[in-house]
């Protein structure tokens, strides 16, 4: 017969890395080509915010939605801090790009 041995010793598991190391700032570069790509399909293709605004053409698209990621990017930078997560600093973002592209208004 088989003989069952019982161990008490647990499985090593795998080390967790430190929360404290965790980032999501500064956002890497194919992430804020992605974003770009999003804000150049938002304005340029059919959708139901062009039903009311219109779109604008894709070079034009382009140049704006670098823009906006640009300035965005740079005034989340601007109020990034060493001690932060990037929560804070990606709200920031978000809200100068929203406030970016509302300012390009209705193109019709």
């Amino acid at each position: 017969m088989a003989e069952i041995v019982e161990s008490n010793e647990q499985p090593e598991r795998p080390k967790r890395p430190d929360a404290s190391s965790f980032s999501i700032w500064p956002p890497t570069e194919r992430t804020r080509e992605a974003v770009t790509s999003r804000l150049v399909e938002t304005l340029a293709a059919p959708s139901v915010l062009s039903k009311r605004y219109g779109t604008i053409p894709h070079d034009d698209a382009l140049a704006t939605a670098r823009r906006i990621e640009d300035e965005a990017f740079s005034a989340a930078s601007a109020s990034a801090s060493t001690d932060d997560d990037g929560i804070e600093i990606l709200q920031v973002s978000q809200g100068s790009k929203d406030l970016k592209f509302i300012t390009i208004g209705p193109v019709k």
